[in-house]
């Protein structure tokens, strides 16, 4: 991702702006990314994509979910145990 400084963007926005329609950019601020400036079109289809991440209740995960998860969480449950006496 290309990176370019507020200064740099209040100076020059056509060329980052330009840079913008290739990828997304970070725009700094102090040296570090604060901003992302791209393209509507990317930021709706990225919207669309939507956060595939989920957080379950207890037996709310799918089964496949849970027989992978299931026995982590015992063994863990388990050495706490152990350690807390």
């Amino acid at each position: 991702m290309e990176k370019f400084s507020t200064v740099e963007l209040l100076r020059d926005i056509k060329t980052v702006t330009m840079a913008a329609d290739r990828q997304p950019v970070a725009i700094t601020q102090h040296r570090k990314a604060r901003y992302v400036l791209m393209t509507y079109d990317d930021f709706e289809a990225m919207k669309q994509k939507g956060d595939p991440r989920r957080v379950y209740g207890p037996h709310e995960a799918p089964p496949e979910l849970a027989k992978l998860i299931g026995p982590e969480l015992d063994r863990l449950i388990a050495e706490g145990s152990e350690i807390n006496g």
